[in-house]
């Protein structure tokens, strides 16, 4: 996925309406990597989402590991939420992951208002759980 949350951006801006966004949001998860069947189980599921979301997190070496994730879920547009989280936050350094405000970047895009609730709640729920899994990796402050 060549991607980044820049060019997102500048896609969202150039989009006449949300008609076309939502098409552009299926896009970004239909080309999501394909995600192991293995990993398709409660231990990788994200609870609060009402759609099926799963996360998988592969922890880098040291004491700020990079952390790299893969998702899927079983509805398109959820599909490509999880993209867009996934852009936002994999590949990064677990340290670096706790300064990102998703909120910010939904709202930035849009999402907040343009989102079902329950959708918006699953999507802070993705959230949760990468931050988790940064925070338990993150080297410890003292």
């Amino acid at each position: 996925m060549s991607t980044t949350i820049d060019t997102l951006y500048d896609d969202f801006a150039f989009l006449d309406d949300w008609e076309e966004r939502y098409r552009y949001i299926i896009d970004l998860g239909n080309n999501l990597p394909s995600y192991p069947e293995t990993a398709r189980d409660e231990a990788h599921r994200v609870r609060g989402c009402v759609s099926q979301v799963w996360l998988q997190t592969d922890r880098g070496e040291g004491s700020d590991p990079v952390l790299t994730f893969k998702g899927d879920s079983d509805a398109h547009i959820v599909r490509g939420l999880v993209a867009i989280m996934l852009l936002l936050f994999s590949g990064r350094r677990a340290s670096e992951i706790l300064k990102i405000d998703a909120e910010d970047v939904m709202t930035r895009l849009g999402l907040d208002e343009h989102l079902t609730p329950q959708r918006a709640n699953g999507l802070r729920s993705m959230v949760q759980r990468i931050k988790k899994e940064a925070t338990e990796a993150a080297p410890a402050t003292g």
